[in-house]
């Protein structure tokens, strides 16, 4: 029986962001979930923290008849750390993803692994960080186009800029309660152009897991490459 994938969004975004994935895998028969976060996309409901956004992911789970490829895109890969334990999933995908460790947060887990590693001539994401009172923060579109859609046409760059929202910061210092990959069959994608989490970050996650693939893209090939996604999300959702 083929697995449904169930995807979910990184910090800013929403499940708006997966719109050029979702249709490849209806078309190649894989049942397909995007998911909003509370407060994200066209979720209706207030922010929660990184807890809160891992039972809204096993609520949508515990809906889904059969087995589950659960990826999740960046801070999704905290989330999905957590929710992973879920009994329906069958294979977890980090795609450039924060697959945490108990203790760890994306906050620590990026500074620590970074401290050895060359970022000249990156730019920075915390230049273009805009930070609001109610904690959560925003990014200018040039700090987003700069980091998160390097890769992008102006017209894809476009489209998701319209779309950006903002992001709880405390959800950033939280750790997972459980690490869904130490169970679980689990495939990194290290995304090597990405301009806001190091390759060499992405590259010690990616010991953690089953798999690794690397991908000469940016941090959103859902927008960049939707079809690599698709394809690699079609294979583990028809496997056994």
């Amino acid at each position: 029986m083929t697995a449904t994938a169930v995807l979910v969004h990184g910090a800013w975004h929403g499940g708006w962001c997966f719109d050029r994935v979702t249709p490849l895998l209806e078309e190649a028969g894989v049942p397909a979930v995007a998911i909003d976060l509370p407060g994200h996309g066209s979720d209706p409901r207030p922010f929660t923290d990184l807890h809160g956004d891992a039972a809204r992911v096993m609520d949508v789970l515990d809906g889904i008849d059969g087995e589950v490829v659960l990826l999740g895109h960046s801070y999704g890969g905290a989330v999905i750390a957590e929710a992973g334990e879920h009994p329906a999933v069958r294979h977890l995908v980090f795609l450039c993803a924060m697959a945490l460790d108990r203790g760890e947060s994306c906050a620590a887990a990026a500074v620590d692994q970074t401290a050895m590693l060359s970022h000249e001539g990156r730019p920075s994401i915390a230049e273009g960080l805009l930070m609001r009172p109610d904690g959560t923060s925003t990014l200018t579109p040039e700090a987003a186009t700069a980091c998160l859609y390097n890769d992008c046409d102006p017209e894809t760059v476009a489209w998701a800029l319209a779309h950006l929202g903002p992001q709880p910061m405390d959800n950033l210092s939280q750790s997972p309660s459980a690490v869904a990959w130490r169970a679980r069959p689990s495939t990194y994608v290290v995304c090597t152009e990405d301009l806001i989490i190091h390759p060499g970050v992405q590259e010690a996650l990616a010991e953690r897991c089953t798999r690794r693939l690397a991908w000469p893209t940016g941090h959103s090939p859902f927008a960049s490459e939707p079809r690599r996604v698709s394809e690699l999300l079609v294979e583990l959702a028809g496997s056994q």
